[in-house]
């Protein structure tokens, strides 16, 4: 989406390189989650044939902590036979208009992205990750999802509410702590009342609550993810997805090690050891 919102930037401008000790990470996951069982008899192995369309589209919508996580997830779902499109926007992405300005410019930018993502991308699956400006009342981020849900009810597709991953609450966070608090449950009491065309993926049983935490995968500024985080995050996305529509996820080991592991995003984290 856009990105030329006036909200502070999060990560510094490098050159884009590959962060070698976070590719080694990531090829270290692969291998264990294989061995963990990750090939199952029915997953796809990219580079062994042409991968099989499950006939699902997935459109990943969020803020800067969705676009960290973006690279491996749609490297995961397309060996998965998933088409997948990242409309995830840095620096904004959020559908819930708090009242503020900040809001109601991001929000309004989001909404007319996703009625031209639905008329051209024809997604079967939107997923929206809980942004960090999610702000507002319960009442008014409540009434955002809602309003996804029959939007994308309407072009025919089913919505997927994720939470997002602890963060590091700095000062530009701190006055919106409570209402970051409440987004994530407003969220799953939608998605609860939904009849059905609705999900709510809770985030937590990957990242944990405390973001200081080493399952919290967190980048150097305490708010992104890095490469293995975004494995972490894909394989268990995939997975749930798999089981909610029906598709047999690709083994980890055919698409962790590929080359969404040097987008230049990791290298703006500081993801490089």
């Amino acid at each position: 989406m856009n990105s030329k919102h006036t909200a502070r930037s999060r990560s510094p401008h490098r050159p884009a390189r590959y962060a070698l000790s976070a590719v080694a990470a990531v090829a270290a996951l692969g291998l264990t989650l294989a061995g963990c069982g990750e090939k199952g008899s029915g997953a796809r192995d990219e580079g062994k044939g042409k991968t099989t369309s499950t006939g699902t589209k997935v459109l990943w919508l969020g803020d800067s902590i969705a676009g960290a996580e973006a690279p491996a997830l749609g490297a995961a779902l397309k060996a998965s036979g998933v088409e997948f499109k990242d409309s995830s926007s840095d620096g904004g992405g959020t559908i819930v208009n708090s009242g503020e300005k900040i809001t109601q410019m991001i929000s309004d930018d989001t909404w007319k992205q996703l009625g031209r993502d639905l008329e051209s991308f024809r997604p079967t699956v939107v997923a929206y990750q809980v942004t960090t400006y999610d702000w507002g009342s319960q009442d008014q981020q409540r009434a955002a999802y809602e309003n996804i849900v029959d939007t994308a009810k309407d072009a025919g597709a089913k919505v997927v509410l994720v939470s997002s991953p602890p963060i590091k609450i700095d000062g530009f966070y701190k006055q919106h702590e409570a209402q970051m608090r409440t987004a994530p449950k407003a969220a799953a009491e939608v998605a609860g009342k939904s009849g059905g065309t609705a999900a709510f993926f809770d985030a937590s049983q990957v990242w944990g609550t405390d973001a200081s935490a080493k399952k919290a995968q967190r980048a150097p500024d305490g708010i992104h993810n890095c490469q293995q985080g975004a494995a972490t995050f894909a394989k268990w996305f995939t997975g749930k997805l798999g089981e909610q529509e029906s598709f047999t996820p690709a083994s980890v080991d055919s698409w962790a090690q590929k080359s969404w592991t040097g987008d230049e995003r990791y290298s703006k984290l500081r993801c490089a050891a």
